[in-house]
């Protein structure tokens, strides 16, 4: 298993952080959100958990995305 650097974990933290920036701007909790969207409730908790090792990939970033209606470029427009 590789080792990730401060930077990658500091990038993996932000992108949960973001990911419960937009979905708490859309008003629904994690249960309405994963209800309306037809995912998993679970699977949204780990998407938004900074403990998750696993981090998340760009496509399921990009899935997300669509569903909030934002562009990827407005995904990581932050510092």
């Amino acid at each position: 298993m590789t080792t990730h650097s401060k930077e990658d974990i500091a990038l993996k933290n932000k992108i949960a952080e973001r990911i419960k920036f937009f979905r708490i701007k859309t008003g629904l909790s994690q249960s309405n959100f994963a209800e309306k969207y037809d995912i998993d409730r679970q699977i949204l908790n780990r998407w938004e958990s900074i403990n998750n090792k696993r981090g998340i990939t760009i496509y399921t970033i990009n899935k997300f995305c669509k569903m909030v209606g934002i562009s990827l470029k407005e995904f990581f427009d932050f510092d």
